[in-house]
């Protein structure tokens, strides 16, 4: 759909069209294919699932996004669906994404769910979002959060051209560039990735990758200090992480816990980043439902 500025950005809705609206916004390098799993639930709890891809994902026009500009851009896609008030759902980095819509529209946004998302790590004592780091990517965030989201672009790059001409997206072999994707994912996450098929996770890898934009516009501003304060968002906040997840730490979660006015943490026992989401579809819509 087109938004006011004139860009276009890519969405997908499911679910219950005239239930209560639940906005997804997917990680890092993912787009709104990560919401297609969720269709079922979303009938069951009686939620229309919307799914947006951010500026450089997919056919999501480029732009030098913000997690405030990311969060006006989500306003304006529930507008041009006629949505009113709205709960909003981040996965991974996707998750300051929801946290500044709700800060930055409290009229609007109803309740937020969180999973598996950083927190702002300059912040964090360490300032690391994972704990499995070496010394030398220690230094390579601590360098990015001190970077203009311009500067930190460049650094990302090519180790991000590589990574993509290592999977080769426009491989017609679906199955084969499944196997190169799901070789780099723990067991498990590799598992829940292609349980839609291999035609399936093929379209999500290719329309990840089909722009290295959006990826490193994500990269660019996801570990510097966010352009919101937290004590702006009024409404409740759900936080669900993974025990097991090397992705995202649960010490984000217990920041994240401590700085927001209404807050409900969930660590869950032995669940991978993937399986945080894919595995309790049901009890994420249901509880954000219930939030409205």
């Amino acid at each position: 759909m087109w938004l006011g500025d004139g860009r276009w950005v890519q969405v997908w809705a499911g679910g219950s069209p005239g239930g209560t609206p639940v906005l997804f916004l997917p990680g890092c390098p993912d787009t709104r294919h990560a919401a297609y799993p969720g269709e079922q639930a979303a009938l069951r709890a009686d939620v229309r699932l919307v799914a947006v891809n951010r500026p450089g994902y997919g056919r999501s026009d480029s732009h030098a996004s913000t997690h405030l500009s990311v969060a006006d851009d989500v306003v304006a896609v529930a507008d041009a669906l006629a949505i009113g008030r709205f709960a909003v759902l981040g996965m991974s980095i996707g998750g300051p994404y929801a946290l500044a819509c709700a800060a930055r529209h409290p009229d609007r946004v109803t309740a937020v769910g969180v999973l598996a998302s950083p927190a702002n790590v300059p912040e964090l004592h360490p300032p690391y979002h994972r704990d499995d780091l070496g010394p030398d990517e220690q230094a390579f965030f601590a360098r990015l959060a001190s970077m203009t989201p311009d500067e930190a672009v460049e650094p990302m790059r090519a180790d991000f051209q590589q990574y993509v001409d290592h999977l080769n997206p426009t491989d017609p072999d679906d199955e084969a560039l499944v196997r190169r994707f799901v070789a780099q994912l723990p067991p498990y996450d590799a598992d829940i990735a292609t349980r839609q098929g291999a035609t399936a996770a093929a379209a999500a890898v290719r329309e990840a990758l089909a722009n290295p934009d959006g990826y490193l516009r994500d990269a660019a501003i996801s570990f510097r200090r966010w352009d919101f304060v937290l004590e702006a968002i009024t409404c409740p906040t759900f936080l669900w992480y993974g025990e097991v997840d090397a992705n995202a730490s649960v010490r984000n979660a217990h920041w994240l816990a401590a700085h927001l006015p209404h807050a409900t943490l969930v660590v869950r026992d032995q669940t991978t980043h993937l399986g945080l989401l894919h595995d309790h579809w049901d009890d994420v819509l249901t509880t954000l439902a219930g939030g409205n």
